[in-house]
């Protein structure tokens, strides 16, 4: 009921349309429950006693009856769907919200199939309630007690006998109640599980295919569809058997009530309106009856859906901003580690004792085998994670007592796995900066030796990127992610191996453009290509967490240690390479001069 009621609270904005909505449900419900008394009447004054003007009257009252029930039945229906939608939208713009704002740690375990459809078929189920169930549910009781009521003032004694089928009812209701919630969350669970099979097979679907793996996906597909049909089948088999059993133990009161007032009527106890009019009222009566199983049908699925939306809106956030956070400004990039230490759970840490000093300008490369904490250092720094060890500082400033927004607007990241959105190749590049002007855009493209080919394209800047940037080459991709950063103009760039994607001579463009604009940046690279490591003012070599060797190239490769031996084994080929490469380019430009 905890998690009903929170649902309902969304309706406080639009209490106009709710008090409205009831209007409508107490009118619809005192028109139906007066129909019955009227009918009394023409039986046993207008048919039995021979009163025609009366009938005349009471066909016109009926129709008009009729009539001005059915407006306020669409009012109430227009504003139950109404209603829904807002509280629909108020509720996925709420849980889109929260999903955006929750930090990296809680997406390194969510499952993007279970948020979908919790954004999707939760909210539409709760819809469904605020829609049907909740004014439904209301109607319902408003129409059962108000008929219980009429039944109890026109005869008591028939009244008894209709009450003595009312607790079957009931315990009816509780029992199917109990059954469903359960199954009904292990549908939606299964919902997402099946959106998580979807999403995968879908953003994989060319691996599937350059291996041949399409019909094991279509049997994992399978698998979790038939699972979740099979437990909707369970669930609306408990629902669908509710109905037919409550019409069963409706049509048993009826009985009883024709047997014994039937017998009243022969007896000249209870004229024939009257009888007519109490069965009338158990028939209103087996309105709200029948409805009941289908309330009690979409409260369960409600709680589910609510239950599961709730889990994630109420989801705390590892990384907090405190109330009152200053915000970073006039940055000049001062950079500090201090003695910090990190982990994803307390019996693993990823990261120790690390201290970094990267004064303004610098550039600080990082350097280790895979899981060494490379990628982990550099997501300390925006607050992707929070340190659970020390502190780092940003010109002073502890980036825990700064502002989120402020400290990310500072930072210019281009992370290891770039993703492009679904959009043209300038919205991609003015991500960051939506008021960009063209030429500000086409700057940053020149930057990141972008311009060139874009303009070589039919629709130049226009161009659409495909889902995830598919359409385009991992080189321009990985540029297309350069010029986004770039047009920040920030203050410390990030670069998680921004050069892996792509060719030596793109590296070469590339890297020309970098080390002009890296000037009064404090820069932390992660690379994997000896030209970004030779320029670095210090270069960081990890391993297990730990800074095990730390100097200028030159210092690192008189040490013999780490740094010498990758050095060795990877990187003399590629400053070979590098190094005919840079001689090709003179010898090109030369000759073009």
């Amino acid at each position: 009921m905890a998690t009903l009621w929170r649902l309902v609270k969304f309706l406080k904005p639009y209490w106009k349309a709710v008090a409205l909505a009831y209007l409508c449900l107490f009118a619809a419900t005192g028109l139906t429950i007066v129909v019955p008394a009227i009918i009394q009447r023409v039986i046993d004054l207008g048919i039995i006693g021979g009163d025609h003007a009366l009938l005349a009257v009471a066909a016109i009252v009926v129709v008009a009856i009729a009539g001005f029930r059915g407006a306020v039945a669409f009012g109430q229906s227009y504003l139950a769907e109404y209603l829904s939608q807002k509280v629909a939208f108020d509720l996925r713009n709420l849980l889109y919200d929260r999903i955006q704002r929750l930090s990296f740690a809680f997406h390194d375990k969510a499952q993007t199939g279970q948020l979908m459809s919790r954004a999707t078929v939760d909210v539409e189920a709760v819809r469904m309630f605020i829609s049907m169930g909740s004014l439904r549910a209301f109607s319902t009781f408003l129409l059962l007690f108000g008929v219980l009521a009429l039944m109890i003032q026109s005869n008591w004694q028939l009244a008894l006998i209709s009450f003595a089928f009312v607790p079957v009812v009931a315990y009816r209701a509780i029992t199917v109640a109990r059954r469903l919630r359960p199954i009904w969350m292990s549908v939606q669970q299964e919902t997402g599980e099946m959106g998580t099979v979807l999403q995968e097979a879908f953003s994989g679907i060319r691996v599937a295919k350059a291996f041949g793996r399409e019909e094991f996906e279509a049997g994992k597909f399978e698998a979790r569809n038939q699972s979740m049909t099979d437990l909707s089948l369970q669930a609306n088999r408990v629902a669908a058997f509710n109905m037919p059993f409550l019409s069963f133990i409706l049509s048993l009161a009826t009985l009883a009530i024709l047997w014994y007032g039937g017998r009243e009527v022969i007896e000249g106890r209870l004229t024939l309106g009257a009888l007519v009019a109490f069965n009338s009222y158990v028939v209103i009566l087996a309105m709200p009856l029948r409805t009941l199983g289908f309330v009690i049908n979409m409260f369960s699925r409600a709680i589910s859906a609510g239950e599961r939306v709730f889990e994630i809106i109420d989801a705390e956030s590892e990384v907090q901003e405190k109330p009152h956070a200053l915000k970073l400004k006039n940055v000049r990039g001062h950079v500090r580690f201090d003695n910090v230490g990190f982990s994803y759970t307390l019996r693993s840490p990823v990261l120790e004792g690390i201290n970094i000093d990267a004064r303004p300008g610098e550039m600080i490369a990082l350097l280790g085998s895979v899981g060494s904490g490379k990628s982990t250092i550099i997501h300390l720094v925006p607050r992707f994670y929070d340190v659970t060890q020390g502190k780092i500082t940003i010109d002073g400033h502890n980036v825990r007592d700064v502002t989120i927004e402020s400290l990310r607007r500072q930072i210019g990241i281009v992370l290891q796995d770039v993703f492009l959105f679904s959009a043209t190749i300038r919205d991609n590049i003015a991500y960051g900066s939506v008021n960009a002007g063209d030429e500000e855009i086409f700057a940053a493209a020149r930057a990141a030796r972008l311009h060139d080919f874009v303009s070589s394209l039919p629709d130049g800047y226009d161009t659409w990127v495909g889902e995830l940037g598919i359409t385009i080459s991992g080189g321009q991709k990985q540029r297309v992610a350069i010029a986004r950063t770039l047009l920040l103009d920030p203050r410390i760039l990030v670069l998680d191996d921004s050069t892996s994607s792509v060719d030596m001579e793109t590296e070469f463009l590339i890297q020309a453009a970098l080390a002009e604009l890296m000037k009064g940046r404090t820069t932390f690279v992660i690379a994997h290509r000896l030209r970004t490591i030779k320029s670095a003012s210090q270069i960081l070599v990890l391993d297990k967490g730990r800074i095990v060797e730390r100097g200028s190239h030159d210092e690192l490769l008189l040490l013999g240690g780490i740094y010498r031996r990758i050095y060795d084994a990877q990187l003399r080929d590629q400053e070979e390479m590098a190094a005919k490469t840079d001689s090709t380019k003179e010898t090109h430009y030369s000759r073009a001069d």
